[in-house]
């Protein structure tokens, strides 16, 4: 049990050292993105205004459709197109990526290439 609250504890150091620097504006909003062991879920948010403005998870009911679980890769990659197409209808083109202290691999990796297929530039 302490191996686990220690994997944790770092994360969120990494997180927070992380959001010192990465910042949401007007013109390149934050990306950010949240990972359990059953979902994944990502939202653009802008930081001066403290705003989201587009969010998707793989429990929302037209990705739940899509899926089985939301816990692989399959979904995550769905997750990152759902949000590039959202975006896209928001003008937003440009975002900051915060991957929240994960390391940039599995599912955080599949969502944020995904995204990128879709026309989200960062």
């Amino acid at each position: 049990m302490n191996r686990i609250k220690e994997k944790l504890r770092k994360r969120i150091r990494r997180h927070i050292r992380t959001r010192r620097k990465v910042v949401g504006t007007n013109e390149r909003p934050r990306l950010s993105v949240y990972r359990s062991l059953k979902h994944i879920y990502c939202q653009i948010i802008n930081d001066i205004e403290g705003k989201t403005l587009v969010a998707a998870s793989t429990q929302s009911p037209d990705i739940r459709t899509q899926i089985q679980y939301g816990g692989n890769i399959k979904a995550a990659e769905i997750v990152g197109k759902k949000i590039a197409e959202e975006a896209k209808k928001k003008g937003i083109i440009k975002v900051v990526f915060d991957k929240s202290g994960y390391k940039y691999h599995g599912r955080i990796k599949a969502l944020a290439e995904s995204a990128r297929k879709h026309s989200l530039s960062f």
